[in-house]
C-alpha cells in the first residue's frame, strides 16, 4: 500500500456517472457542468493507463495487484525473468472504462454533438480489447482458455514462452463487468455515432462476430456490448454457481473451492509459488498477511457481479435459463439468479436458527450478548463458508452496499415481477 505508483483498478468513471444519475434522479437534471469536468480528467487518466500499462501495444493490460493482494499464486507486482503478465481483470476493468466513457460521451452529446465522435472512439476502443481478450492477446495467445471455459493471468517471457496462470479465482469473473446495453432509441438520436456503429459491424466482422451479439436487439430493443458473448457466459456460470466452485452459502467467494484440494502450484526460478482455497484469514504473508483474496467474500465484486447479470438479464430476457446451483436442476433467469446471490450475501447479516447473526462469528460475543447482539458490524470481507466477518470491522463504505440488496431483494422476490427495462432496474429500486 506504500507503492505510491501502483494503480487500482480504474472505476472512476462509473463512480462519476453514478453520482450524476443520482442528482439527475433528485433534482430531475443532471449536473452536466460536473460530469463534463470530470470526463475531461477522465481522458487524461484513461490516456495513462493506455500508454503505460499495455506493454505490447495489443490491449491486453498489466496492472499488478488491482486492490486483489494476495489473489495471484505470486505478487503480481514483481518482474519474473524480465517477463510480464498480462491480467485478465486490468484487461476487462480497461474494457469496462471504455463502456462507462461511451455512456458519459452519449450523455453529454444530447447537448453537444461533438461527443458522439469521442463516444465513437470508445466503442472502437472496446471492440479492440474485448477482441484481444478473447481471440488474439500477446503472440496470438488469448487470456480465454477454451478448454476451461474460463479466463486465465498469463505469464510471458521475452524468449516468446507462456505461462498461463490456471487459477480459478475473481480475476477470471471480471470479464463479466464489462457490459452495457444501448437503447434502441439511442441509435435513432445519434445518427453519426449509429453509422459508425454499423460501418464497423459491415467492415469489421472479425473484431465484432464472437464478441457479443450486437447485431440482434434484445427484446427490449436494446443491443449489449459485453466482453463476454452469450455461449461463454454461459461457461463462466457453470463454475461462478457451482457450490463446489465460487457459490458459497453466503455469496460468492474470490477463489474457487476446488482449490482446498487441489492448489494450483508453480515453479519458477526456483521457488515454490502455490495458491490455495483459504475461506478465511490469510495463511500467507504477502501483503502482510492483512487481507485475504483466497476463498472469502467480499462485497464489491459480488456487487458488481450482480449489476452486470442484470444487464445480461435486460438484454436476454427470461428465456435465458442457467441451472442454479449447478447440479440442483433448478433453472433460473438471470434475474432469478441475482436475486439468489443477493438472498446469500444477506444471510450474513440475517438471525440463523440460534438467533445469531453469521457475521458474528462462533463467539458468544457480542452475538449473544443483549446489548450488541443487533448492532451490526459492517466488515471488509467475510469467512467464505461460515459468513463470519473478517479484516477492519468498519468497512462500510462496501459492505454497506447490502442496505441496497435487501431494498431491491424486497422489491422483486417472491414471484414479484421481474423489471422489464434498465430504468427500472437501475434507477428505480
Amino acid at each position: 500500500e506504500w507503492s505510491f505508483d501502483d494503480v487500482n483498478p480504474p472505476v472512476h468513471a462509473l463512480a462519476a456517472w453514478r453520482v450524476y444519475k443520482m442528482e439527475k434522479k433528485r433534482k430531475g437534471k443532471g449536473d452536466r457542468l460536473f460530469l463534463e469536468r470530470v470526463f475531461q480528467k477522465l481522458l487524461l487518466n484513461f490516456t495513462s493507463w493506455v500508454n503505460r500499462k499495455d506493454a505490447s501495444g495489443k490491449n491486453i493490460f498489466q496492472g499488478g495487484v488491482l486492490g486483489l493482494d494476495n489473489i495471484s499464486v505470486f505478487n503480481r507486482n514483481e518482474n519474473f525473468g524480465g517477463g510480464h503478465l498480462d491480467q485478465s481483470d486490468a484487461t476487462s476493468w480497461m474494457a469496462m472504462y471504455c463502456l462507462n466513457m461511451l455512456t458519459i460521451s452519449l450523455e453529454l452529446a444530447r447537448e453537444n454533438p461533438s461527443y458522439e465522435d469521442i463516444a465513437s472512439k470508445f466503442f472502437e476502443h472496446f471492440l479492440y480489447i474485448a477482441d484481444a481478450i478473447n481471440h488474439r492477446g500477446e503472440k496470438s495467445i488469448p487470456l480465454w482458455d477454451e478448454e476451461d471455459g474460463f479466463f486465465y493471468d498469463n505469464l510471458h517471457f521475452p524468449d516468446g514462452t507462456h505461462i498461463p496462470l490456471r487459477v480459478r479465482s475473481m480475476v477470471g469473473l471480471i470479464p463479466l463487468f464489462a457490459v452495457e446495453t444501448v437503447e434502441a432509441e439511442d441509435f435513432e438520436f445519434f445518427a453519426d455515432f449509429r453509422k459508425r456503429y454499423e460501418w464497423f459491424l459491415k467492415n469489421r466482422f472479425d473484431l465484432c462476430e464472437k464478441i457479443a451479439s450486437m447485431k440482434v436487439p434484445g427484446p427490449s430493443g436494446c443491443r449489449i456490448l459485453a466482453v463476454v458473448h452469450p455461449e461463454r457466459l454461459r461457461r463462466i456460470l457453470l463454475r461462478l454457481l457451482d457450490e463446489k466452485e465460487f457459490l458459497g452459502p453466503y455469496g460468492i467467494r474470490s477463489i474457487s473451492k476446488i482449490h482446498e484440494e487441489a492448489p494450483f502450484v508453480l515453479h519458477l526460478e526456483g521457488r515454490e509459488h502455490r495458491v490455495g482455497y483459504e475461506p478465511g484469514e490469510s495463511q500467507s504473508y504477502l501483503f502482510g498477511g492483512n487481507s485475504n483474496w483466497r476463498g472469502p467474500v467480499w462485497f464489491p465484486l459480488n456487487y458488481l457481479i450482480i449489476e452486470s447479470l442484470q444487464k445480461f438479464h435486460f438484454y436476454l430476457g427470461d428465456n435465458f435459463k442457467v441451472e442454479c446451483p449447478v447440479g440442483s436442476g433448478r433453472l433460473l433467469s438471470l434475474w432469478e439468479v441475482t436475486l439468489e446471490l443477493s438472498k446469500r450475501l444477506i444471510r450474513i447479516f440475517h438471525k440463523g436458527p440460534q438467533g445469531l447473526r453469521p457475521f458474528f462469528g462462533a463467539g458468544d460475543f457480542p452475538s449473544g450478548d443483549p446489548h450488541w447482539k443487533d448492532y451490526f458490524l459492517f466488515y471488509e470481507y467475510f469467512h467464505g463458508d461460515t459468513g463470519a466477518g473478517l479484516g477492519a470491522s468498519h468497512q462500510t463504505g462496501w459492505t454497506g452496499l447490502v442496505a441496497k440488496l435487501i431494498q431491491q431483494y424486497c422489491s422483486y422476490a417472491d414471484g414479484k415481477p421481474v423489471p422489464r427495462d434498465r430504468a427500472s432496474k437501475s434507477e428505480k429500486r
